[in-house]
């Protein structure tokens, strides 16, 4: 498995004491090394309790490397790291097979990690686990958010359900109202444990392609702290972003957790994506094409708002109308 994500540029096997990557022919003229890490939180509790680690193995990656894309960096390769309190291997397997099937289909390489057995810090089937990833982008093309400006639009690229953030209030939701894992819901084509553990999309591959033909301005990766405390991590002081709630189609899952927990809406714009996994922020004349080009791509995609001025410095920097 590890083996189908090897690249030209690894210079090691798995098992030695560090993995080595030659950088010296990626094609960048100023090459600048970005890095993320990351896991996948109380998501595994429900992993656990129903039996299935592949998707998890996919949360992982995802959660990290689409961190890289943020900044606009190529991720190269990764790393993990996998305590327990008794290494149970089919579970550690199906975390690989989720790991290297993501990895391969993005060309990033699983260049080394680390398992640890820890009993009496971990409980015998307990397990938690790590991401780390680095990649490369030119340092003039970095996007840091400096050209956002009133009028910019934004594009807001669909989730595949919960993803990895927010499971804690999933968690308390399930148990408080007695909900069924094993259930299939009114509305719903599968069991409720099942869209949960959907796993988080990787945005790499489309995103990347809209990289060479048009510039992104900022790019945000909705994971905790949801659409109202991602967002503002790349826009300017002076900008606000302003949201059409209508804008894109509602997602059963996220209604079902806010019935069911009576969670109030702006705590649900906090807590999770609410439908939206990465907001792109990009010039008018170019959004209604960087839609149709996503969307064509098999990324459902759509323009969600726009960048307006924030006039007071007390103003929320993002602003969601229903």
């Amino acid at each position: 498995m590890i083996k189908r994500t090897k690249r030209p540029e690894v210079l090691t096997p798995i098992g030695g004491f560090a993995g080595l990557f030659s950088i010296n022919k990626l094609k960048y003229d100023e090459p600048v090394l970005v890095s993320s890490t990351d896991g996948v939180g109380t998501k595994l509790k429900l992993a656990k309790e129903l039996h299935s680690f592949k998707g998890i193995g996919t949360d992982l990656v995802a959660m990290c490397v689409n961190d890289l894309l943020c900044i606009g960096a190529e991720p190269l390769f990764f790393l993990d790291y996998y305590a327990c309190g008794k290494l149970q291997v089919d579970k550690a397997v199906q975390v690989i097979e989720g790991m290297t099937e993501s990895l391969a289909a993005i060309n990033c390489a699983l260049i080394g990690g680390e398992t640890a057995e820890m009993p009496g810090v971990y409980q015998e089937e307990e397990f938690d686990l790590a991401g780390f990833s680095v990649g490369v982008v030119n340092r003039g093309d970095i996007i840091d958010g400096s050209g956002i400006a009133i009028g910019n639009k934004l594009v807001g690229l669909a989730s595949s359900g919960v993803h990895s953030n927010g499971f804690s209030l999933v968690r308390k939701i399930v148990s408080d109202r007695n909900l069924d894992l094993h259930k299939v819901y009114p509305g719903f084509s599968r069991t409720l444990g099942e869209v949960l553990l959907e796993p988080t999309f990787v945005y790499v591959n489309p995103v990347l392609q809209l990289r060479k033909e048009f510039q992104l301005l900022g790019i945000a990766h909705i994971t905790g702290g949801g659409l109202l405390e991602n967002i503002p991590r790349v826009l300017p002081a002076q900008s606000r972003a302003l949201i059409k709630r209508q804008a894109w189609p509602r997602v059963p899952i996220f209604d079902l957790l806010q019935e069911q927990g009576s969670v109030e809406t702006q705590e649900m714009y906090r807590v999770f994506n609410c439908g939206i996994g990465m907001v792109l922020v990009v010039s008018a004349k170019d959004a209604e094409e960087i839609t149709n080009r996503l969307n064509a791509s098999g990324q459902p995609a759509t323009v969600i708002g726009e960048i307006v001025a924030r006039n007071h410095p007390e103003d929320a920097q993002v602003l969601i109308q229903e």
